[in-house]
């Protein structure tokens, strides 16, 4: 199966974390096989204004792996969705298929923002605490999204990196420790990063016992979600609660 992302072009984390996460499955279902295709919107600050002009350039990357027959497409930037505008990611999903079909390869999209939302709606979690790089203002944009699909948010940390290369190169690792000044209480689920570049995959399990609490992330949410539009049961080892065998 060919797995299709639209990666901002700074962003050096959702070509390692999706991977790592769909090789972890192939493990447990050795029948399935994957191989990993992106195309590139170009954001180096992240601003509002230079996420809006990336998102204009989603389309293009929707025709280039319509060229390559992906069997699904993963637009892989949660905050430039959620910085459109509340529920952006439906108008968003519903132009990068309509792209898709005019270049002859209909083919299910997500996004991280959606992905986010949707996959956190099925867990029936009706409340979250979350982490992001963000600056203050886009953390707010980010708290306010979520909200408007549902899920109260009972904590935010915004960690105020802006420069996207400082974000994708920070240790997951340190994430253990940052939990330390998230407030909990009243929370369902931590999302350990809201935000698909700032790396965390290998923190989750850590962090679900040191908290006791179910720990996703965007990443592990948008590889549930392509799990799910492939017909594939959404299951890999060593990511969290979402990505659990069931029983």
């Amino acid at each position: 199966m060919r797995i299709g992302q639209i990666v901002p072009s700074s962003n050096t984390t959702m070509e390692t974390e999706i991977p790592a996460i769909l090789r972890g499955r192939e493990r447990l279902h050795p029948g399935d096989r994957f191989t990993f295709h992106s195309s590139r919107m170009r954001m180096k600050q992240v601003t509002k204004e230079e996420l809006a002009a990336m998102d204009r350039d989603s389309l293009r990357c929707a025709a280039e792996l319509a060229d390559a027959a992906v069997d699904v497409v993963g637009y892989a930037c949660l905050v430039a969705i959620m910085s459109m505008g509340r529920g952006y990611h439906c108008a968003s999903q519903d132009a990068l298929q309509a792209r898709m079909r005019e270049e002859g390869h209909a083919a299910p999209v997500i996004t991280s923002a959606g992905a986010l939302v949707d996959e956190l709606r099925l867990a029936g979690v009706r409340s979250v605490a979350i982490v992001t790089p963000y600056m203050p203002a886009l953390t707010a944009l980010v708290v306010d999204y979520i909200e408007d699909q549902g899920i109260r948010v009972v904590d935010a940390i915004a960690l105020a990196i802006q420069d996207n290369l400082e974000v994708g190169r920070r240790d997951p690792m340190a994430l253990v420790d940052d939990v330390d000044r998230l407030r909990i209480d009243g929370a369902d689920m931590v999302v350990l990063s809201a935000c698909v570049q700032m790396p965390s995959l290998a923190a989750v399990p850590v962090v679900e016992d040191k908290l006791g609490l179910p720990v996703t992330s965007a990443s592990i949410c948008t590889a549930r979600s392509m799990l799910r539009s492939l017909g594939l049961e959404p299951v890999a080892p060593d990511a969290g609660f979402m990505l659990a065998t069931p029983g």
